[in-house]
């Protein structure tokens, strides 16, 4: 169960994590996470509506990470980069995750008991 809200650092919640937590790098990872394999940078920008330049940034920042394996080849005579994540990279995003259950959790206000009436 979860700990008395007095308790010191309670509600500090150490595992949300900066490098998942910016809005551009959280729609990449789940977009990766729900998929069983890789995704090509087109389907990536149009999924989180990212400009080319926008993603090759977060991507880069992922990628430093280890989060994630950027797979740069061909398909026909074109260039194409495919992305995905890494196991490393799914766990620290399920454990990310775990981490914001709790924040949510922990808005929710507990009920309060109404009060038990006099008399019937």
């Amino acid at each position: 169960m979860a700990s008395e809200p007095n308790t010191p650092g309670r509600f500090a919640y150490a595992g949300l994590d900066r490098v998942l937590h910016e809005k551009a790098r959280l729609g990449l990872l789940v977009s990766l996470c729900t998929r069983a394999t890789d995704l090509t940078f087109g389907e990536l920008k149009q999924l989180c509506s990212l400009t080319d330049g926008n993603l090759s940034k977060h991507l880069e920042v992922l990628a430093d990470e280890g989060l994630i394996e950027i797979i740069k080849g061909t398909r026909g005579n074109r260039p194409e980069t495919r992305v995905r994540l890494t196991e490393s990279g799914r766990q620290r995003f399920l454990a990310y995750l775990a981490e914001l259950e709790r924040v949510v959790r922990d808005a929710i206000p507990e009920p309060t008991p109404k009060p038990i009436p006099d008399s019937i």
